[in-house]
């Protein structure tokens, strides 16, 4: 009953916004006033929410340090030194072994799962790959300085360890119906490894948490904002957009509906041939700029050592400068947050740790490599200082000034971004949605109709404080998450050992 009362109040309200004004009445609106509605309702969110995550242990003894330390921030740094340690610095003596599992040379036609490993990457990745690159690093290096790139490289090398443990979790506690579906992530390993260890309460709490937060996150940062960014980006190109973010988001949430429908093998084949290719022509727009002006990069690097170390006050001295670059690479590529743990556990393999290994490549791919070229071509055109401009646009000014054209380019990269990652955190929200409200189709397609009316939502705002409240529910997803790590990563750290010690002797077989 209380579903099907929950599921009725739903249509109607997705009815009410959709269908209660006519065409004519929708032109007319402005989005500003759109967006004020829609900030309206998130402030007092942000406000509420902001109390806890951006909480600052040094303000709250007395101390200043002329920078804010938000907890949030402290515990995923904390997270990421602590399993490169346990885990003997896997980032680094694992990378090969990693690249051989991605290339299919252990890949076993009969394990059980729905996707390969390099789907599952692609997946994991079309989530973080994209604004979080093009967007955070504009934003990291306004706020925090061109040394921030550096803080932002460190966090990624250490995320990837992080990346390593939630992922092997993720497969090992991963549920498989009569039907083949697979559901797993932070959910499961939080409710199941927990209770192995006579914490059954504490684990269901953590994981209801986790949940709340994943599908609030869903709807803010894997969805509002990026459809904003695309509009907005979009909007810049094509002057015949102005004024029809509503629209936008209506055509936008129909090509999402049409993937997500299809679960998790439909967005795996999406985002398999999306992510490698916009990826790719990203990465290679950057390296032709940063070859036509390869002169210009050792001073590029130099600006951004010595500014990570830069006590200027203007980006709030060393401190400041280390967290901003911290922060904004959580938000680009999610280690410690858990969600790449629920694409993750859908692979095709009964070695958990094998995927452990995949998940742990990208940190490297979105932070290490894609995040540090967009840096230098930022640093390189000069365009991080004495500019107008912010996010996405920055970057695409940045490219702009080398390559004229690459500006329109950028839009469809934008574009598809956003594209990749709404459908791959719809996928995210779901899993969390039917973990507290049930799997019945009922409810999935509950998520998904609601999922696609915050897509209309978001291109239809002007989104500041959602932006606020979309960058505290993925990192607040840190907090049961690592607690859940914390306590399993002493299992992992056993898997870890018998899987090395299996693969060198042979015991597990390359096929390829």
């Amino acid at each position: 009953m209380i579903k099907q009362l929950l599921t009725s109040g739903l249509f109607l309200f997705i009815a009410n916004v959709l269908f209660a004004q006519n065409k004519e009445e929708l032109l007319e609106q402005e989005a500003s006033s759109i967006g004020d509605k829609v900030n309206d309702l998130f402030v007092p969110v942000v406000d509420f929410f902001a109390q806890i995550f951006f909480w600052d242990p040094v303000k709250a003894v007395g101390l200043e340090i002329g920078a804010d330390v938000p907890i949030i921030v402290v515990w995923l740094v904390i997270g990421a030194v602590f399993f490169t340690i346990r885990m003997n610095f896997i980032n680094i003596r694992g990378f090969k072994h990693s690249l051989q599992l991605v290339q299919g040379k252990y890949d076993d036609p009969n394990d059980k799962g729905e996707v390969s490993h390099f789907q599952a990457l692609t997946t994991a990745l079309s989530a973080t790959v994209g604004l979080g690159n093009i967007a955070s690093v504009a934003v990291a290096i306004t706020i925090g300085g061109p040394g921030a790139t550096f803080w932002m490289i460190i966090a990624g090398f250490l995320g990837m360890s992080t990346k390593f443990t939630e992922c092997t979790l993720g497969v090992k506690y991963r549920t498989i119906d009569e039907n083949g579906n697979v559901s797993g992530g932070p959910m499961y390993y939080l409710t199941k490894g927990l209770s192995k260890r006579n914490m059954a309460k504490l684990g269901k709490f953590l994981a209801v948490v986790f949940s709340v937060l994943a599908i609030l996150a869903s709807f803010g940062g894997g969805n509002m904002f990026q459809a904003n960014q695309a509009f907005a980006q979009l909007q810049g190109q094509m002057s015949f957009l102005e004024g029809h973010g509503f629209w936008f988001g209506v055509g936008m949430a129909l090509l999402v509906g049409v993937v997500i429908i299809g679960g998790i093998k439909s967005i795996a084949k999406v985002t398999e041939k999306i992510v490698p290719f916009m990826a790719a022509l990203y990465v290679l727009t950057a390296l032709i700029i940063l070859a036509i002006n390869y002169a210009e990069i050792p001073s590029a690097f130099g600006l951004i050592f010595d500014s990570a170390f830069s006590a200027d006050s203007m980006y709030g001295g060393f401190i400041g400068v280390l967290l901003t670059g911290f922060k904004r690479a959580s938000f680009s590529n999610e280690a410690g947050v858990g969600s790449a743990a629920i694409a993750h556990a859908a692979v095709k393999t009964n070695e958990p740790v094998s995927e452990g290994f995949v998940a742990l490549l990208e940190p490297f791919i979105d932070t290490v490599v894609i995040c540090t070229m967009t840096a230098l071509v930022i640093v390189i055109t000069g365009r991080y200082t004495g500019y107008e401009l912010e996010g996405a646009q920055l970057t695409s000014s940045a490219f702009g000034s080398a390559i004229s054209w690459f500006p329109i380019v950028l839009s469809v990269a934008v574009f598809l971004f956003a594209f990749s990652t709404m459908i791959s955190w719809s996928y995210y929200g779901l899993k969390a949605w039917t973990f507290i409200f049930g799997d019945s189709k009922s409810m999935a397609n509950a998520y998904k109709v609601l999922f696609m009316v915050f897509i209309v939502i978001g291109s239809s705002s002007t989104l500041s404080a959602v932006m606020d409240f979309s960058d505290m529910m993925i990192l607040g997803m840190a907090f049961p998450n690592i607690i859940g790590l914390y306590i399993l990563s002493k299992e992992v750290r056993v898997d870890l050992r018998d899987y090395l010690a299996r693969v060198k002797s042979g015991a597990i077989k390359r096929f390829k």
